[in-house]
C-alpha cells in the first residue's frame, strides 16, 4: 500500500475522519503559494478564524486577506460551506418529520 504524504492521499488511504481540520480544509484550498503550503494557509485560516464553525460565517472579502487566496480557492471554500448548511438543514427537517 502506498503511504501517502498529502491530506489528499491520507484522505484516499485513512479516510476523511482521519485528516486534520487543516488537512481538510488544505483539500479545498489545494496549492500553496511560493514557501508557504495549502496546509500552512489552511492552519493560518482556522488560528485567524478559530473553527470551521467561525469561518461559516464570514464574508469573502476577509477571506482574500489571505496571501495564497484568491477568487476561485475562496469560492471553493464559500461552496463547500453551503453544501454543508444545506445537508443540516435538510437533516434538521427530517428528524422535524419523524
Amino acid at each position: 500500500m502506498k503511504k501517502w504524504t498529502h491530506p489528499g492521499g491520507k484522505l484516499r488511504e485513512l479516510g476523511a475522519e482521519s485528516l486534520t481540520d487543516a488537512e481538510l480544509l488544505s483539500i479545498l484550498i489545494s496549492t500553496g503559494t511560493k514557501g508557504k503550503s495549502a496546509e500552512d494557509i489552511a492552519r493560518e485560516i482556522l488560528d485567524k478564524f478559530n473553527s470551521f464553525k467561525g469561518m461559516a460565517n464570514q464574508p469573502l472579502e476577509k477571506f482574500l486577506k489571505f496571501k495564497g487566496l484568491g477568487d476561485v480557492k475562496i469560492i471553493r471554500i464559500a461552496a463547500a460551506f453551503e453544501i454543508a448548511r444545506r445537508i443540516v438543514k435538510r437533516v434538521l427537517e427530517d428528524s422535524e418529520t419523524k
